[in-house]
């Protein structure tokens, strides 16, 4: 009788586990193309970018994330980067964005990583202010916008959103409106491309101490970007002679047309 019992167990068990099987079997094999699934209205809105600009992106780094063979359907470059967008977009919980493309919450894991650190070591590539050379042709970029000469780039801080860090100095990243942030600082040219960031500090620092901090104030001094060349940034920064602020309380009506560039009106 008990070795009755004992079949009609492991049977029962071999019935519950086929199911399982099959799941993971379908789970493997099933995975969704978002390039193929999405039109181009759609997959914008998930992804935040073009279908082009995200096979551009790919082109720069997918050499060292093809896998080594197709064994076990090996997930592809393309799916692996968008993975990561929709992550960076979305923010979502890992288990959800694995199940679109039937991934497990692991792999998906791994793969933000992997993705995260392939984009930021080509920083120094893609992010650099523009050489004396090539400021000349940024400042006719911007100089075609309002007329406003011999500027090279836009300078402003934003607040990244983080939930508290914890510890002794979380309160050092709660930021003026009172949510906890990262203060990160930004220049950007005419096209708004970014050509300069500084990431990290917490959200209680002001803009003016990222400036001063950085490498910007000495980089102008010594005539890296351009001579006599300047950026333009809000009343959060001190005015010098490399970043020019608007007038606060303009008293003249010279100093009204000048306190609000037409520069800033144009964007």
């Amino acid at each position: 009788m008990s070795d009755i019992t004992s079949l009609s167990s492991l049977s029962s068990e071999e019935d519950n586990e086929q199911p399982r099987r099959n799941r993971r079997i379908r789970h493997i094999c099933d995975r969704s193309d978002p390039f193929i699934e999405f039109d181009a209205t759609d997959f914008r809105m998930r992804f935040k970018f073009r279908k082009e600009t995200v096979l551009e992106i790919l082109r720069r780094f997918e050499h060292l994330i093809t896998p080594a063979s197709k064994r076990n359907k090996a997930i592809s470059p393309l799916n692996q980067l968008l993975i990561t967008l929709r992550f960076y977009a979305t923010g979502a919980f890992q288990n959800c964005l694995g199940d679109h493309i039937h991934i497990s919450q692991p792999s998906v894991s791994r793969i933000i990583a992997r993705i995260t650190r392939c984009i930021a070591h080509r920083s120094n590539i893609e992010i650099r202010m523009p050489d004396p050379n090539e400021s000349v042709q940024v400042c006719s970029d911007f100089y075609g916008i309002a007329n406003f000469p011999r500027v090279v780039g836009a300078i402003d801080c934003t607040h990244i959103k983080i939930t508290s860090p914890g510890g002794e100095n979380a309160e050092l990243y709660r930021n003026r409106k009172g949510y906890f942030s990262i203060n990160v600082e930004a220049v950007c040219d005419a096209h708004l491309i970014i050509r300069h960031i500084v990431a990290g500090w917490p959200g209680s620092v002001h803009d003016a101490t990222i400036f001063n901090d950085g490498p910007l104030p000495v980089n102008f001094q010594g005539g890296r970007h351009g001579a006599n060349n300047f950026l333009l940034g809000d009343s959060g920064y001190p005015c010098k002679l490399f970043l020019l602020t608007p007038l606060l309380h303009p008293r003249t009506p010279a100093e009204e047309t000048i306190s609000l560039p037409f520069f800033w009106s144009s964007y």
